[in-house]
């Protein structure tokens, strides 16, 4: 899934796309990156999963624009609930094709 998302962000012209294997390397990385224009996070990762890196990043005050999309195999109603009242710009449900993620990030990023 992370070569999928990543093969539609570079077909839409991003160069610099940062990966993470789990939500603690995630925030490592968001700490060291001051450039990052969009977060796109799984819920279901080791360490820490993708709504608490949510909330983490939220948390902090440089991060409260920053655009974040989920994607998820979780695509109960209680579910997205939970995730935009976290601070979830968008929500993707798995599996998904690559139009979608390009319109997600449309809409995040305007």
């Amino acid at each position: 899934m992370r070569r999928i998302i990543k093969n539609t962000l570079q077909r839409l012209g991003h160069q610099e796309i940062l990966e993470a294997e789990h939500g603690v390397e995630a925030w490592q990385i968001l700490g060291q990156h001051s450039d990052i224009n969009v977060l796109i996070t799984d819920w279901n990762m080791p360490e820490m999963n993708g709504l608490e890196l949510v909330k983490k990043v939220r948390a902090e005050q440089k991060y409260v624009d920053m655009p974040i999309i989920m994607v998820t195999t979780e695509g109960g109603k209680a579910e997205v609930i939970t995730a935009l009242k976290a601070g979830v710009n968008n929500y993707i449900v798995k599996p998904f094709t690559p139009q979608v993620l390009k319109e997600k990030l449309e809409d995040v990023l305007g």
